[in-house]
């Protein structure tokens, strides 16, 4: 009540994606190898009761792909994955993991509380999950030398278009030259991915753009958890402060006025 009347409250989109991914190739020796294993995992935690109790609905559950809400090829009308435990239970059967399959996963602990949070709710399916907390220069260094098979990523645009999170899974963007830290490798995503960068028809792009993001989807190369949005307060003295997806601050239009 104190500021009613002083204080204008600013949100949207924040282009950043966080995610948990999982190393693609023979390097990688866990059960995570398994697709089936990898969407058991995806179905098996809440997104939604995540989002309101650990970031106070701040951000929007990850129910669509990579790509962001806030960009313009954005769409709701991928299939995702929901919280759908007997589902994750079937699939764990359906790979004949059993029960209390230990799967390591590797984050920072800025994370801490969302990795329990998944590891309390993958534990009633049936998977054990151990977390592994790292500094935060050792965690991207592991990350980006393929040295984890599971581990919570996040991805900032560099520049307002879905090709800037596509990129992480063309295979050409192997790392540690690029930024394709799953070493995922699909020909029918890269020759989509090869068409959409010299596509100028933006509505064209944009249905590329969906296509490859529901290739990740099927699977299963990430989990995606939420993304993420930006919170401004301004005061009301303040003029033509705006926010933006990329969350820079741009002052050259704001003036203050006398109230």
């Amino acid at each position: 009540e104190n500021y009613q009347g002083k204080i204008n409250l600013q949100s949207q989109p924040y282009l950043n994606t966080e995610y948990l991914g999982f190393l693609m190739d023979e390097r990688n020796l866990s059960v995570t190898q398994q697709k089936a294993v990898r969407k058991a995992i995806n179905f098996g935690f809440d997104r939604v009761k995540m989002i309101k109790y650990l970031r106070n609905n701040i951000g929007t559950p990850a129910l669509e792909g990579f790509i962001p809400k806030g960009l313009p090829s954005f769409t709701n009308d991928l299939q995702g994955y929901d919280h759908n435990p007997e589902k994750s239970k079937a699939l764990l059967i359906e790979a004949n993991i059993p029960l209390g399959t230990e799967v390591i996963l590797s984050t920072t602990s800025s994370y801490l509380d969302i990795c329990e949070y998944i590891q309390n709710q993958l534990q009633e399916i049936g998977l054990k999950i151990k977390v592994e907390v790292n500094p935060p220069s050792t965690h991207r260094q592991m990350v980006a030398t393929s040295k984890l098979d599971f581990f919570r990523g996040s991805w900032i645009a560099d520049y307002a278009d879905a090709e800037n999170y596509l990129a992480l899974f063309y295979s050409k963007n192997f790392c540690p030259n690029g930024p394709n830290y799953t070493h995922f490798k699909n020909k029918s995503f890269d020759a989509l991915y090869e068409l959409a960068i010299h596509q100028t028809n933006d509505t064209i792009r944009h249905a590329l753009y969906q296509k490859m993001d529901q290739i990740i989807l099927d699977e299963a190369a990430i989990v995606p958890l939420y993304y993420d949005q930006i919170i401004r307060f301004v005061q009301t003295n303040i003029e033509h402060f705006e926010s933006n997806g990329m969350n820079m601050l741009n002052l050259k239009k704001v003036n203050k006025i006398n109230l």
